[in-house]
């Protein structure tokens, strides 16, 4: 097959066609400011629209990837409710402080104005990037759903005790952050890119049952965001890197594009990814996965090919058996650790391993 060039291969992905080889995406985001001139701090990056927007694009200049994620840190819709974000020189930012300290607090958050704060910040930035990038790789927008935006806030222990305490104000806060995730997506689909992420984390059954789950998310909250979604224009992806996720209703109820998920070898529930495409969960969707995220900071370039070159093997049988030309995408099962420690060369050997063992034959 002709070689593809990194969007052709993406939008094939997602459509289930043959490709030339496997699309690779490290989810490497926080730490493409490594590549920018002058050494930029994490906190210039995550402080700075254009340098933020820079990083994504070098990133794509230097590895090629098919699809580029424009994820910043899960504190950012928090930040804007008014969560007091810590944010270090070269650490992600955090939230320290949270604004819930009483059930009546909840009935106190209202829908912040998304084009300002880092919501706002976030918003520019995905505009510069389409704007460079288009019709190069694929772009993805990412976000914090309703949920996280509002455990991050309230603090996730706080939050779930007062779920099954006393579930009134926390709907009536969920009412609001929903509305925010509704604008944000409105804004963003504005700007040029392919698609959007929603972090769903808490679609996790450690976490949160089904009827629980069903009841503070799934069947009211994100069904508005993922409809906003669609009306904007954008591609519907989530991102949950939990160890036993909601994959029958984040792929098949809510009838995602694209789903982004981690494996824990230590949980047996945790759903590998033959598993993941035998149980169907690829044959409408496009699965990201499922790498060790600390590979990138612990590993050698040796290592991590030969770790690529056992998932892009198990991947390219399983979706034989499944009748499947693609719909599977190699990437991390979270974001590749921003640190400075994090060894840059493993990003490449992800992509020049997925290029030698991704190769496709139909």
């Amino acid at each position: 097959m002709k070689e593809m060039t990194p969007f052709e291969r993406a939008v094939a992905t997602l459509n289930n066609e043959q490709v030339d080889e496997l699309p690779a995406y490290p989810l490497a985001c926080g730490v493409c400011r490594r590549l920018l001139p002058g050494n930029v701090t994490y906190k210039e990056w995550a402080s700075d629209s254009n340098l933020c927007a820079q990083a994504f694009v070098e990133g794509f200049n230097t590895y090629k990837f098919p699809f580029t994620v424009t994820l910043e840190d899960l504190s950012v819709t928090a930040h804007d409710l008014g969560a007091h974000v810590r944010m270090d020189t070269e650490n992600t930012p955090f939230v320290d402080g949270h604004i819930i300290h009483s059930m009546e607090d909840y009935e106190k958050i209202q829908c912040p104005d998304i084009t300002k704060g880092r919501t706002g910040q976030l918003i520019g930035m995905n505009k510069i990037v389409a704007e460079k990038l288009k019709g190069k790789t694929f772009l993805i927008a990412f976000l914090e759903g309703p949920l996280l935006t509002l455990s991050q806030s309230a603090g996730a222990e706080q939050l779930f005790m007062d779920m099954f305490t006393e579930p009134g104000p926390i709907h009536k806060a969920l009412d609001q952050t929903t509305r925010m995730c509704v604008d944000a997506v409105e804004a963003i689909g504005e700007t040029g890119v392919d698609g959007m992420c929603w972090d769903y984390l808490w679609g996790n059954y450690s976490v949160l049952g089904d009827a629980e789950y069903g009841e503070f998310e799934g069947d009211k909250y994100a069904k508005q965001t993922n409809e906003a979604t669609r009306k904007a224009g954008l591609g519907l992806g989530i991102h949950n890197c939990s160890d036993i996720p909601h994959l029958e209703t984040q792929i098949k109820k809510f009838g995602v594009d694209v789903y982004s998920l981690a494996y824990y070898p230590l949980v047996p529930e945790c759903p590998t990814a033959t598993k993941v495409i035998e149980d169907g969960y690829a044959d409408n969707c496009t699965i990201f996965g499922n790498l060790d995220p600390q590979l990138f900071m612990r590993a050698t370039a040796e290592k991590t090919a030969e770790e690529t070159k056992n998932l892009c093997q198990e991947v390219k049988t399983a979706l034989c058996k499944r009748g499947l030309n693609s719909h599977f995408g190699i990437a991390s099962g979270c974001e590749v650790p921003p640190d400075l420690e994090t060894r840059m060369e493993n990003v490449q050997a992800v992509m020049d391993a997925t290029h030698q063992y991704g190769k496709m034959e139909y």
